[in-house]
């Protein structure tokens, strides 16, 4: 994918790994399960929306490279209704 490889491009411009990399995710509600499955191991923020349909998630983590960031994206993109910031 094109958008991926210019993302790579961008994260290794931005970033000297390993970094810390700061996830965000709007997930609906009643998906933050499947969420919590792939992030069990690290820190979670989360802040429902005005009427609770929606939650937004902050993760930090440590990364080693780009790839490892693209690899989590693709993980947690079988989740419905995902939105990745």
């Amino acid at each position: 994918m094109e958008s991926m490889e210019k993302l790579k491009e961008l994260l290794d411009e931005s970033y000297t790994w390993p970094a810390p990399y700061l996830f965000k995710f709007i997930v609906p509600t009643s998906e933050l399960s499947s969420l919590e499955k792939f992030t069990a191991k690290y820190v979670m923020t989360q802040k429902p929306s005005k009427n609770g349909k929606y939650t937004s998630v902050s993760i930090t983590v440590n990364c080693e490279s780009s790839q490892q960031v693209l690899e989590f994206y693709e993980k947690v993109s079988v989740i419905p209704g995902i939105i990745s910031l």
